[in-house]
């Protein structure tokens, strides 16, 4: 199938793709602040730089597009049709990377969280999702 998109417009739509402050990461902070959570965002001192930080908690919470990061089975997680030589490298890179870091972290002693893009889009879905994560957060028992 062809590309509906000229080459083009296609760069112009990915270059507008944000890599912080994303729909989906604003959404699982502003209900972690309402639950009255402190946190840091972005932080570049730790590996990955992690959407989320809890030191209290010692939690590191990463919130992740399907697509860039590859959510498997997924509906929102698509191979790209077109210029497949680039794509296919490009995210299982990513997910190699998502992998090395998490592990990395976890040997820090920091536990890892990942909250898909999928489980926050609908307001069902991300309501469920959202006190989950309260849950988890509060049952990793590493306080400092």
């Amino acid at each position: 199938m062809a590309d509906n998109h000229t080459k083009k417009s296609r760069s112009y739509n990915m270059s507008q793709i944000r890599s912080r402050g994303t729909k989906p990461e604003e959404t699982v902070r502003h209900y972690l602040f309402s639950k009255g959570f402190r946190y840091r965002k972005n932080d570049k001192r730790y590996l990955g730089v992690p959407d989320i930080v809890l030191p209290k908690y010692k939690t590191i919470i990463f919130v992740n597009g399907c697509f860039w990061h590859k959510h498997d089975g997924c509906a929102q997680f698509i191979w790209p049709k077109s210029n497949r030589d680039y794509w296919e490298p490009k995210i299982i890179h990513n997910q190699e990377r998502d992998r090395l870091t998490q592990a990395k972290l976890q040997e820090n002693g920091w536990n890892v969280i990942v909250v898909w893009e999928c489980e926050i889009k609908n307001n069902k879905l991300a309501s469920e999702r959202l006190r989950f994560l309260c849950q988890q957060i509060y049952t990793m028992k590493t306080y400092v």
